[in-house]
């Protein structure tokens, strides 16, 4: 009898455990998402989470709001969310910088990229372009490695901070072509690019949904892509290897991620409408329009990914010999 007794208690607490989380999934949401962006306004995180966010809202009938916390290299950000309460109300746009690459440039980054956050979906992967100031007498890549050999020191290169996938990209860069560059950090690539049209730095390694505008409007010269193959939204520009620089091949992916230890209910819930929302034509549309591949993923997919990007890129970093700065 106190086998019984002991066994029934057991099953009502866990009933007890269950049954708020089945209420949580039925009545989610009931008040406004947040979707931190980890990155200032402006920049190419900043469209895609739009995109998702608006449609998202759309078919869950709760507003998602973008909140832009940029700083750290986007560490101010997601430890924000790191910390939140894991109840499906505060999302984060993690990218390949935030959860692949900054634990291998930052040690003391104050969040785990894979135990403090439930991966959701990823959303989207976009190439870099290499763009220079028009005043910065280079007109190839060629042409930029020999400037940047007889003027050492003398070029800079903005990225959205220290550990970034653009930083990350510049110094492969360096390293590939044994280049003296200065490195000059921001938070964010939109003040970054800011900087680079008003002439206070040469060049930078800014994503095609940013770059491509400046490009047709003659602000910035493209020099090359860093994707392993030419894009379609920009045919004509070619690859770093095809420009005589191997190895320079990096693509910035984007994905949303909640605090570890929400609900399963709710990661299904948030994983079913954002898969729909970048199935759907419109956004699809718009991202080819940024030079961006849609990408969709469950959240295990999510997290084996994440795995497997970090050990990618602490290879490259060892590899290259990138110091952090």
């Amino acid at each position: 009898m106190a086998r019984f007794n002991l066994a029934l208690v057991k099953w009502i607490g866990a009933a007890l455990l269950i049954a708020p989380l089945g209420a949580m999934a039925q009545n989610y949401p009931n008040k406004p998402i947040r979707l931190v962006v980890p990155y200032a306004p402006g920049g190419s995180a900043g469209t895609l989470a739009r995109l998702v966010g608006d449609k998202v809202s759309a078919s869950l009938g709760q507003p998602v709001v973008i909140d832009h916390r940029p700083g750290g290299g986007t560490i101010i950000g997601n430890e924000m969310v790191a910390k939140a309460a894991p109840d499906g109300y505060t999302l984060v746009l993690g990218t390949v910088t935030s959860h692949a690459m900054i634990t291998s440039l930052s040690p003391n980054v104050p969040f785990d990229p894979e135990k403090d956050f439930a991966p959701i979906s990823l959303i989207a992967s976009l190439p870099f372009v290499l763009v220079t100031h028009p005043s910065v007498p280079a007109k190839n890549v060629s042409e930029l490695v020999s400037l940047g050999k007889s003027r050492p020191q003398q070029l800079s290169f903005g990225s959205a901070g220290n550990g970034t996938s653009n930083h990350l990209a510049g110094e492969l860069f360096k390293v590939r072509t044994g280049v003296g560059l200065v490195h000059i950090p921001y938070k964010g690539s939109a003040p970054a690019l800011a900087d680079l049209l008003g002439g206070q730095i040469s060049m930078m390694f800014d994503l095609t949904a940013t770059a491509l505008p400046q490009i047709a409007a003659g602000k910035v010269r493209a020099l090359a892509i860093t994707s392993p193959k030419r894009s379609p939204v920009a045919p004509d520009l070619p690859t770093m290897a095809e420009a005589g620089v191997p190895g320079v091949e990096v693509v910035s992916w984007f994905g949303i991620l909640a605090p570890a230890g929400t609900p399963a209910p709710v990661v299904t819930t948030l994983n079913r409408e954002i898969v729909k929302a970048m199935q759907s034509q419109d956004v699809q549309a718009a991202m080819v329009k940024l030079g961006a591949e849609p990408l969709t993923s469950t959240p295990q997919e999510f997290a084996a990914y994440i795995t497997s990007e970090r050990a990618k890129w602490a290879d490259v970093v060892r590899k290259a010999g990138i110091k952090p700065e």
